[in-house]
């Protein structure tokens, strides 16, 4: 049965978008190309940031309805991400709270990608 191995986001401006993750991430993407950005995640997953302006490109979909989330080891980490992203600049679309999960807060890319720091569920 296949895996999925790529998770592509839709986005207005390529280059701006690899130079938030690049930051985000701490890792220079594996190709870049004029209309399409991807990072590799050491090899079972990959990030894609494909342009809305490509050729060819159709989406009929539109807003944000996933996330990306990245699980931390602890309360510590969640808190430290959310200090060092908004020191960054990164936009904070919601503040460190208690879900039924854990403790989680959620910020947002240049195209306004849900991107949520959480603990794994126990």
């Amino acid at each position: 049965m296949p895996v999925p191995n790529l998770l592509p986001l839709y986005v207005s401006d390529p280059a701006a978008s690899q130079a938030f993750y690049e930051r985000l991430l701490g890792r220079k993407p594996l190709g870049v190309f004029p209309t399409y950005v991807a990072f590799d995640f050491d090899g079972r997953l990959m990030l894609g940031l494909w342009s809305m302006q490509a050729k060819n490109f159709v989406s009929g979909g539109s807003g944000h309805r996933s996330e990306l989330a990245f699980m931390v080891e602890s309360e510590a980490d969640v808190h430290r991400l959310h200090d060092e992203w908004r020191a960054a600049g990164v936009a904070i679309e919601q503040e460190p709270m208690n879900a039924v999960f854990g403790l989680t807060f959620v910020a947002l890319d240049p195209d306004g990608h849900r991107l949520r720091v959480c603990l794994p569920d126990k």
